[in-house]
């Protein structure tokens, strides 16, 4: 169960706060999609990605070897206010600007392609 604890450790990380204003802006995105826009390690994005998913904040779907994450839709009402507010400041904040993932960066990516 989601509770505002939770919640608010999962936001607490610029890494996890930058995987969620990519995922809020251009939809569902896989690992290696996540990987190239932020310029980070699989590693290291699968760890975030697995404690927002843990959370409940996250949704995954898999899709032959590949794994797919959305914001969850269903989020408590109280959760979905405080994590649109939160992406909504973070997208003004050049800290967390993401590298759009473009067709050209899917097509030269060694994954779901």
């Amino acid at each position: 169960m989601l509770t505002p604890v939770r919640l608010f450790k999962a936001l607490s990380d610029e890494t996890r706060l930058r995987c969620l204003a990519l995922i809020d802006q251009q939809g569902e995105r896989c690992v290696c999609e996540l990987t190239s826009a932020l310029e980070l390690s699989q590693p290291k994005i699968s760890r975030h990605l697995a404690q927002l998913r843990s959370a409940g904040i996250l949704l995954d779907r898999r899709q032959g070897q590949w794994v797919y994450y959305q914001i969850n839709p269903y989020l408590p009402e109280w959760a979905g206010t405080i994590l649109r507010e939160t992406l909504t400041a973070c997208a003004r904040d050049p800290r967390f600007s993401v590298n759009p993932v473009s067709s050209d960066a899917q097509e030269d990516a060694p994954c779901c392609a």
